[in-house]
């Protein structure tokens, strides 16, 4: 385990009760800045665990898009890449996600899940939102616990 990964373990609590009695305007407002910040120390290719332990949601417009790509009919591409979870929604039947290389690229990068061009959703307001999904992505994402760790040390 990570130093921070044991960090934002220790922290839900504080992250939870920061999420839900925040102003969440003052939050909005750096949370741009914030962003920017944690990617300048973070660099994704040498993690991947979004891609390692999550599943995006694969939309219609998605499978659309990504099935074009590969050159499969959408219904080939649903079946050998996609399940329905218990929300109704597609995700991948694998994890690791089957389009993550060896060496931590996307293979779809470029035609990507909406979900995965949007995360870690650290410059938007799904992270004050959806505190749910905030906390577990902070239990695996650098990125998110930095944000967190940022707004409740301002």
């Amino acid at each position: 385990m990570e130093p921070w990964e044991k960090l934002s373990a220790d922290h839900q609590k504080q992250y939870k009760q920061f999420l839900q009695r925040a102003d969440k305007n003052k939050v909005l407002k750096v949370l741009p800045d914030l962003h920017e910040e944690a990617f300048e120390k973070i660099d994704c290719l040498t993690c991947a665990n979004c891609c390692k332990n999550y599943s995006p949601r694969f939309k219609t417009p998605d499978i659309k898009r990504i099935s074009k790509t590969l050159r499969l009919k959408e219904s080939v591409f649903i079946d050998t890449y996609l399940d329905l979870d218990t929300d109704g929604d597609y995700v991948t039947k694998t994890k690791p996600c089957p389009f993550l290389g060896a060496d931590n690229y996307c293979s779809i990068y470029e035609d990507r899940p909406s979900d995965c061009k949007r995360f870690p959703y650290t410059d938007e307001d799904v992270l004050i939102k959806r505190p749910a999904i905030t906390l577990k992505n902070s239990t695996f994402c650098p990125a998110v616990h930095y944000v967190l760790e940022r707004l409740l040390n301002s």
